[in-house]
């Protein structure tokens, strides 16, 4: 079987990769060695995407030395926001939600705050939003995206009388 850097349970572009088993995560879970290995692969896609991790512990990201550069190819090529998606996804099945939020808090900071990458903002509120985990992360980062958002009446990502009350 073809082997996928970031394997998820669900059948992706690749039909001949088949998805992973709940087994298989939670083997890759117990293995330090896989699971470095999983870091270093999320590294690496980072630094492509000019984006380096800059704390392991908290997922905390920041832009690379060569994020002008990378951004382009990302606002050229929207291939590269379904394998954002992807890693994303990943990142919760192999219990990285932590490092989920702080990509997606990334993505939504670089094309509603930034307007770095316009190209990349519907993917980061149509898809990247909804694959963090934590409902009360994935509320917290819909409310940044909502104070964020030009012009705030067309948000349709969450209910604007609970965004407004939201603390």
């Amino acid at each position: 079987f073809p082997f996928r850097l970031f394997p998820l349970r669900e059948h992706g572009m690749n039909l001949r990769a088949r998805p992973l088993t709940c087994q298989e995560i939670q083997a890759f879970k117990k293995s330090k060695e896989v699971m470095q290995r999983f870091i270093r692969a999320y590294k690496l896609m980072l630094r492509f995407y000019g984006i380096i991790l800059i704390k392991e512990e908290t997922g905390e990201l920041k832009r690379a030395e060569n994020w002008a550069e990378r951004f382009q190819n990302l606002n050229r090529f929207s291939h590269n926001n379904l394998r954002i998606t992807r890693i994303l996804k990943c990142l919760g099945e192999m219990g990285y939600e932590h490092y989920q939020v702080h990509l997606v808090k990334f993505f939504l900071t670089e094309t509603l705050v930034k307007e770095t990458l316009p190209n990349v903002k519907r993917s980061a509120l149509d898809y990247f939003l909804f694959t963090v985990r934590s409902k009360r992360k994935r509320r917290e980062l819909v409310h940044y995206a909502w104070q964020h958002f030009k012009p705030r009446d067309s948000f349709v990502w969450g209910p604007h009388e609970k965004l407004l009350k939201y603390r």
